[in-house]
């Protein structure tokens, strides 16, 4: 048998055998169809479901990681805005402390119009068992020297013992080594004020002449003694009698109308009056 009838051979069969399909095929019930159709869906359908989820759920993700970012930048604009506004507040509690400052220097020197006083910020307290030096920031620049009275709006600080070009050093009038010539203002008699030992509202006066008529709470003045304070400048008022023996060795307890621990703005008297 030559090639040419194998070949043909080979169609005839190739051909029955596709005819014989088709056959089977259009004789082939629609229902079994769609029960091959229906195992086909419960196989496909829920594979299609699950990766539509995860379609879903990527998307969600991806909204939810672009939400994190939009908050994140909305969170470092508030902190920016934040930052800002406590800049903002604190140049403004800046301000308000210069305008009390400026108050309180106002108010001081309207009341002392007959000295020519420098204001002064206390900046520094030298604090120990046997001193209570204050620095003020104010100096030989400003015309600050030493032995300036220094006073507040509730009468004598003390008085400034040294100055350099923009500081002085302030002896205050508790300071135990301080002294003060003092007056009492009914009796007009004199005495010496003296600091205490560990007191920072109370003084010692001693020196009291025999005669000398001392009443409780009567104020007691600067008498313009000693060339450094002024006549007249309020030391404190007389709390407390101390009797002795001897009448010469009595004494008495002055309080200050000054809080040294809350002093902040005093005015410095340059000894020359308006």
């Amino acid at each position: 048998m030559d090639k040419n009838k194998k070949r043909k051979i080979r169609v005839s069969i190739v051909t029955i055998v596709l005819l014989t399909i088709l056959v089977i095929l259009t004789g082939t019930e629609t229902n079994k169809f769609s029960h091959i159709e229906g195992i086909v869906n419960k196989t496909i359908v829920p594979i299609q479901n699950a990766l539509i989820h995860l379609k879903n759920k990527v998307n969600k993700n991806s909204d939810f990681f672009a939400n994190i970012d939009n908050l994140k930048k909305e969170n470092d604009n508030l902190k920016k805005e934040n930052d800002e506004l406590k800049t903002k507040l604190t140049e403004l509690e800046i301000i308000k402390a210069e305008n009390v400052t400026l108050r309180a220097y106002s108010d001081l020197s309207d009341k002392y119009t007959e000295y020519k006083t420098i204001p002064a910020n206390i900046i520094s307290k030298d604090v120990s068992n046997l001193s209570e030096i204050m620095i003020i920031n104010v100096g030989t620049d400003d015309g600050v020297y030493a032995n300036m009275a220094v006073i507040s709006e509730d009468g004598i600080v003390g008085h400034t013992i040294s100055a350099t070009k923009k500081t002085a050093k302030v002896q205050p009038i508790i300071d135990a080594s301080s002294s003060v010539s003092g007056i009492m203002h009914i009796s007009r008699d004199n005495l010496m004020v003296k600091g205490m030992l560990n007191e920072k509202s109370k003084l010692k006066a001693v020196y009291i002449g025999a005669e000398a008529d001392l009443v409780l709470n009567d104020i007691v003045e600067t008498s313009g003694i000693g060339g450094i304070y002024p006549k007249g400048l309020k030391i404190g008022i007389l709390k407390e009698i101390v009797e002795a023996e001897n009448i010469t060795e009595r004494y008495a307890i002055i309080e200050t109308d000054v809080d040294f621990s809350k002093l902040e703005t005093v005015l410095v008297i340059t000894n020359e009056e308006e």
